[in-house]
């Protein structure tokens, strides 16, 4: 089940975020609680950040924007992260089929997402759901300690 993310979910999404396996495919390296608050609040100020709940925990999260103007039936998907303890669950396969249900419900035709090129998972995962890949955006994403940018690939799914 999705809903808004609120302020009192700053611990376990930090916690998530900050998981050895999920901070290196989000947007921020590791960091203190203290300065991830700003980035936290950004997103509960885009109004568009949720929570995705299992028995009443935290399982996961993400962020589906609406663009405006000409493009509004657009969407992007991004800051998406199961609980690894979760991982083989079932769990991201739930959060993104509803999330896509809902933008789809909503208006939505075509929905947008980026994947880090050394992220094979997430790219079957993305792939076997129906998005393809539209372009590759090289030399784009560099984590703090790699010596290089990785490539970033642009994956999109066209709804009816």
């Amino acid at each position: 089940m999705r809903r808004l993310a609120t302020p009192e979910d700053i611990d376990t999404v930090f916690a998530l975020y900050m998981h050895e396996k999920v901070v290196p495919y989000l947007g921020y390296d590791p960091m203190p609680l203290d300065d991830f608050r700003a980035i936290y609040q950004d997103l509960l100020d885009s109004r568009c950040f949720y929570i995705y709940e299992r028995d009443g925990k935290i399982a996961g999260f993400y962020r589906a924007t609406r663009y405006p103007g000409r493009v509004q039936h657009v969407a992007s998907l991004g800051t998406l992260a199961v609980d690894p303890a979760l991982h083989g669950q079932g769990i991201a396969l739930a959060m993104v089929t509803e999330a896509i249900d809902t933008l789809i419900a909503e208006g939505v035709k075509r929905i947008e997402l980026i994947v880090e090129s050394d992220n094979a998972p997430a790219l079957r995962f993305y792939e076997k759901l129906g998005f393809e890949r539209e372009g590759t955006l090289r030399k784009f994403y560099k984590r703090a300690g790699d010596a290089e940018a990785i490539d970033d690939h642009l994956m999109a799914l066209l709804v009816a």
